[in-house]
């Protein structure tokens, strides 16, 4: 009687015992649960998980055969990197999402219109092409100066005097040199603020302006 119940309870849940399989008749009246596992295709059950279901998937099923719940095989090495990998991507893919809406809460914060971020970039990059004017004067100078000591050089008859001046022309040549570092500088930080505000630009155009259709954004002026 106890080994057709049982049988009765695999068959409720889709399982078929193996031929000749019984639990002893006492622990099939007292069981309150039963642990089916799948091993070659064919199903081990038991009142308590038996050792062939260990590192497999299995199912819970109540003496009525209801499957109480279904617990899955642990993970192999292969599918736990996997799954460590996928979190991963996950966890970095929310990070930077994360990022991008810091950024553009603050851009949004900083402009209040399209027109209040143009007229900023225009005021940023006019300070800066003032800047590069005047080192560019600067440089004009240093070399118009350095020209006429070598003038003054060539008509000098005093040999200290063609001394002085070829010190002073040296001088001139580390300023020239070094004024020259500090407009590429300033030239680069001129693009810089322009590839800055360049993107700004795109990037509120997107946030403000819902569809492409609704207005096509002006390219900007170099």
């Amino acid at each position: 009687m106890g080994s057709r119940r049982l049988a009765d309870f695999a068959l409720a849940a889709g399982l078929i015992l193996p031929l000749g399989w019984a639990l002893p008749a006492a622990a099939q009246v007292t069981a309150k649960s039963i642990y089916c596992c799948e091993v070659g295709g064919q199903p081990i059950c038991g009142d308590v998980l038996p050792p062939a279901c260990y590192g497999r998937g299995y199912r819970e099923l109540s003496p009525q055969g209801t499957i109480r719940r279904e617990v899955q095989a642990p993970l192999s090495a292969d599918e736990v990197a996997r799954r460590e990998d996928e979190l991963r991507r996950r966890r970095l893919a929310d990070a930077e999402a994360l990022k991008q809406q810091r950024i553009d809460r603050a851009l949004l914060e900083t402009y209040r219109s399209l027109d209040d971020l143009d007229a900023r970039r225009g005021r940023a990059l006019a300070e800066l092409d003032h800047s590069i004017e005047t080192l560019r004067q600067r440089e004009a100078d240093l070399i118009q100066r350095q020209r006429e000591l070598i003038r003054e050089s060539s008509l000098s008859d005093s040999r200290q005097g063609r001394q002085d001046i070829a010190e002073d022309i040296r001088s001139l040549d580390s300023e020239i040199v070094a004024q020259r570092t500090v407009i590429d500088v300033k030239q680069r930080e001129r693009e810089a603020v322009r590839s800055r505000f360049e993107e700004d630009r795109r990037r509120y155009v997107e946030l403000t302006q819902p569809s492409p259709r609704s207005a096509t954004p002006q390219p900007m002026r170099r």
